[in-house]
């Protein structure tokens, strides 16, 4: 008796138009139940009927909405993850095209919206009770000609904070805004499910406007009494903007060296250029509590609330942080000034930031990756990669399999001595981190980076690509699997790769009827909570005009990671991972004496590990030291005048 076995598991349901026959339906059968192992994993499911040229997509952090954006403004879609999906409310503004999306959680039923239009205009929504209220234009002006552009706006983890990256004068200055979140809570539960119009909530708050650092000068300065006066509170040192180099040797020693390098400069046209006709872009990050702060005048944040901001300006040397736990002023500060300066050896080219915001991996010029410790206040490593050309950006690959990394995963993140995922262990002297680091010629490598000499380790992932068309334009980590990551290729192919064998476990394929939308730009969105990764794909053209639809057959297709059987071997620790997703560290300092106490901790554990340090040190002092008095041996006397 012949077995018929669906060719699709039961939860992975294809989308049937109203037409099929018998045909069809024998098709949906495979006769052969060894073809299962040959079938490459298909979308779970699809959600359809998305609005026409749907430019960005976002999630809520519990994985109930789906936020759009769109030309015609936005729209939410409700347990989009789940059986059925469905459009809740949908926010509609004539000619404002939604291009970016974060959200965030607000409280329990109610969500922070930060989008941005095409003509760099950035508001900033709330969405409760199936209603989206319009809190604030960030850079709203009476007259339309002198109103700024935003290039970029995100919100912190929670709702505490959202930072606004304005584009002025040519270059960018980062506005930083507090937000009342239990004042909007208890403004938003008052509001009605589904009833009336939107509500106006309470006003923002400008926490500080941080502008680029003021192009290098001669100074008028005389003594170094002088120049330490100028520095604020003696505390950040290192900006080099106070100094006591003249504006004559200034230019001398800028005459010198364009006379001295002349030939650099013509051959490298960047190198050339002056750095006031460089636009000074800003890259920035929010940051957890924990680390080497300054003391909050006895401020204690919430869990998970934002406690600094970091930033760099391309052309910088230097990582800047900003406290934002500080006392409200009545007016902004116009020069807000630096907390904390980490200064680097070369240009700063990208960043990134561990979800526990402990670690921050810094892509630096003369192919260097930098690796700090929030928490020490110090490099974690310095590392030199191999790369064929220039950094393109950097991604913590957290969930990492190590030694005792399943015990450390049942213990918790109070006992978890490995430190490989959390980043936050009692133990500092294990601690390591893993870093993907991405070149703009399409080349991947692996950082493995520890404290100690010995401890890091650079593995190449993938070479340039000798085809153009499988250029790999997106890599993005999975961060509920072990080493995994989904990789979007520029011919519209997307594979989920071993990291570590340098592997591809599978394809993730679409139906025939539809691809992968603008290869060059994929639309996708990676949701944690659900497991799933979502990707936009379009319908192909058919000769058979009739069959188009009005929204051009856009789909939003969900693999669901969960339940499949290809992803097994590299699943462990969901418990840990699920209550672990937000980053937020129990073992983060609450004050100036815990950090300090972490620090002699740390030092006391890796006593071992630096007079190991220190005696390779001295064993390399004295080789060099006999060979260079043997060298002067071997030398000839010279001669008497």
């Amino acid at each position: 008796m012949p077995v018929y076995i669906r060719k699709d598991p039961v939860d992975i349901i294809p989308e049937l138009s109203e037409s099929c026959g018998d045909d069809d339906e024998e098709e949906s059968f495979l006769k052969d139940p060894d073809q299962l192992q040959d079938q490459l994993p298909q979308p779970f499911r699809m959600i359809d009927k998305i609005p026409v040229s749907t430019n960005c997509v976002a999630c809520s952090e519990d994985g109930r909405y789906i936020f759009l954006g769109h030309p015609s403004g936005l729209s939410v879609l409700d347990q989009a993850l789940g059986s059925t999906s469905s459009t809740v409310v949908v926010w509609k503004e004539d000619q404002v095209e939604i291009t970016s999306l974060h959200i965030t959680c607000l409280g329990e039923t109610a969500y922070l919206l930060g989008a941005l239009d095409d003509m760099g205009v950035a508001r900033l929504f709330a969405y409760s009770s199936e209603t989206i209220h319009l809190i604030k234009v960030i850079n709203e002006t009476e007259d339309i000609n002198q109103r700024s552009v935003c290039a970029k706006f995100e919100l912190s983890r929670g709702g505490d904070y959202g930072a606004a990256t304005i584009c002025c004068n040519g270059s960018q200055c980062l506005e930083v805004y507090r937000f009342p979140k239990d004042v909007w809570l208890k403004e938003l539960s008052q509001h009605a499910p589904g009833v009336g119009a939107a509500i106006r909530l309470s006003p923002v708050t400008m926490v500080m406007k941080i502008k680029p650092p003021k192009p290098l000068t001669g100074s008028t300065m005389k003594s170094p009494f002088e120049v330490l006066q100028k520095t604020v509170d003696s505390t950040v040192i290192g900006s080099g903007q106070n100094h006591l180099i003249s504006s004559r040797q200034w230019e001398e020693q800028d005459a010198l060296f364009k006379s001295l390098y002349r030939k650099y400069l013509v051959t490298n046209p960047r190198l050339s250029k002056d750095s006031e006709d460089v636009l000074r872009r800003v890259t920035s990050h929010f940051l957890l509590p924990g680390g080497l702060f300054p003391a909050l005048g006895g401020y204690k944040p919430q869990p998970g609330e934002a406690v600094a901001v970091c930033l760099w300006w391309n052309g910088s040397h230097s990582l800047l942080h900003y406290l934002l736990c500080t006392t409200p002023k009545d007016k902004t500060d116009p020069e807000p000034k630096p907390d904390v300066l980490w200064p680097n050896a070369q240009e700063v080219l990208c960043s990134a930031v561990s979800s526990c915001t402990r670690f921050l991996a810094l892509g630096l010029e003369g192919e260097l990756v930098t690796v700090w410790d929030r928490q020490l206040g110090l490099p974690l490593c310095v590392v030199a990669v191999a790369a064929d050309s220039v950094f393109s950006s950097l991604t913590f690959l957290e969930y990492w399999p190590g030694a005792g990394f399943d015990e450390a995963l049942s213990q918790g993140p109070d006992q978890n001595q490995n430190g490989t995922f959390l980043g936050q262990g009692t133990s500092h002297i294990n601690t390591k981190v893993h870093v993907l680091v991405s070149c703009q010629s399409g080349a991947r490598h692996i950082v493995s980076a520890g404290r100690g000499m010995d401890s890091h380790d650079v593995t190449q992932l993938s070479e340039r690509p000798r085809d153009s068309e499988c250029f790999p334009v997106v890599t993005v980590a999975v961060p509920f699997l072990q080493h995994l990551a989904v990789v979007l290729h520029r011919n519209g192919q997307v594979f989920l790769e071993d990291v570590v064998t340098r592997s591809r476990v599978c394809r993730l394929s679409f139906p025939d009827s539809h691809a992968l939308a603008r290869p060059w730009e994929p639309l996708f969105l990676m949701e944690p909570n659900q497991q799933a990764l979502l990707i936009r794909g379009d319908h192909l053209p058919s000769p058979d005009r009739a069959e188009e639809t009005d929204d051009g057959g856009s789909r939003l297709f969900v693999f669901r990671f969960h339940d499949a059987d290809v992803v097994k071997p590299y699943r462990t620790g969901d418990v840990l991972l699920a209550s672990s997703q937000h980053g937020q560290s129990a073992t983060a300092p609450s004050s100036l004496e815990e950090t300090w106490n972490l620090y002699f901790q740390q030092r006391a554990e890796s006593v071992g590990q630096r007079n190991k340090v220190l005696t390779q040190t001295w064993n390399h002092l004295q080789q060099h030291a006999v060979m260079v008095l043997s060298q002067n041996h071997r030398k000839p006397p010279k001669p008497q005048p």
